[in-house]
């Protein structure tokens, strides 16, 4: 009678055996050859030492990038015999908020309230910006998702408009308003935003990347295109159209509006500021004050819009 504990005899162990080729075994258990690729991928791993490098690398960056905003604060803060020293100082030794409330003196003396000067900026700046998204979006769609005759040409105009230079266009665009009657009013800076060359041409090459399968399973569920574009395309499309909110805010923001308009109560805030500014050195720290006003709107657009657009941007690859 065999002894029931006697040692089993332990399983050899396999090990992998170097310099034969690997064989791949289909469902039926025959044999296929494995594909041989033809670029090898390795995965990068990196040590402290080059995560270190690379972070401080990117603070460096950041602090180039940053320092011309806290210039303009430091400056906006000095006194006036500050200003003028040279070499500048960034650190302010006897920091001042004269420079804002000489500004806002100026503004509230003016003919023309402070308060008309802001509502005609943030009308013209969310109006405006509206409109560009929302066209451009809408032309683009066509222009990426559906075929038509005369389409290649239509978006090769619309990119070689892009060479020409702001004054040459303002030419025409002042030619047309005249005509239409529009010069003085509001529609001479807000229409001409519905046509965006470059709102066109930027949200395009995101639509672009959007799988055509997820619009052809929607039409043959019955869904219509504006509720494709509307229901499917602009939340996929998060990233464009939030970076084109921030190019437009800024440049709605920023727009003298001098050339259209010419009755002081329909004038943007950037014309008033600029005319306090142009005073002369008198109103040096008035003007470093005007400069962080003019930014503050783009730079708080931009640090709501930002979490967004990198989550997206994560995102975005894991659509099909």
């Amino acid at each position: 009678m065999a002894d029931s504990t006697a040692v089993k005899p332990k399983k050899k162990l396999k090990f992998p055996q170097f310099g034969k080729k690997e064989v791949q075994k289909d469902a039926f258990g025959n044999e296929t050859k494995k594909k041989r690729r033809l670029f090898k991928y390795n995965r990068i791993n990196r040590s402290f030492g080059g995560d270190l490098f690379l972070t401080l690398v990117l603070v460096i960056g950041g602090v180039f990038m940053v320092f011309p905003m806290i210039y303009a604060i430091s400056n906006s803060l000095k006194p006036m015999s500050e200003i003028w020293l040279f070499p500048p100082n960034l650190i302010v030794k006897n920091p001042t908020f004269k420079n804002y409330t000489d500004l806002f003196n100026i503004m509230s003396n003016s003919l023309v309230p402070f308060s008309k000067y802001l509502f005609n900026t943030i009308l013209i700046t969310v109006i405006g910006t509206a409109c560009n998204v929302f066209s451009a979006s809408m032309c683009a769609y066509p222009l990426s998702k559906r075929q038509f005759r005369g389409k290649k040409t239509i978006f090769d105009i619309s990119t070689l408009s892009l060479m020409f230079t702001a004054t040459a266009g303002s030419i025409s665009t002042y030619i047309i308003m005249t005509t239409l009657g529009w010069i003085d009013t509001y529609w001479s800076i807000l229409v001409p935003t519905l046509g965006s060359s470059f709102a066109l041409y930027l949200i395009k090459n995101f639509i672009d990347t959007f799988p055509d399968t997820v619009i052809e399973a929607a039409r043959i569920d019955g869904a219509g295109e504006f509720r494709i574009y509307w229901k499917i395309l602009m939340p996929a499309i998060k990233p464009g159209w939030l970076t084109l909110i921030v190019y437009a805010v800024q440049g709605f923001w920023n727009t003298g509006a001098s050339i259209f308009i010419y009755r002081e109560e329909l004038k943007t805030l950037a014309y008033a500021l600029s005319q306090i500014a142009a005073a002369g050195i008198a109103r040096a720290g008035v003007s470093m004050a005007i400069s962080v006003v003019m930014m503050l709107v783009p730079v708080l657009t931009f640090v709501v819009t930002q979490s967004n657009i990198i989550e997206t941007m994560a995102t975005s690859g894991m659509k099909d």
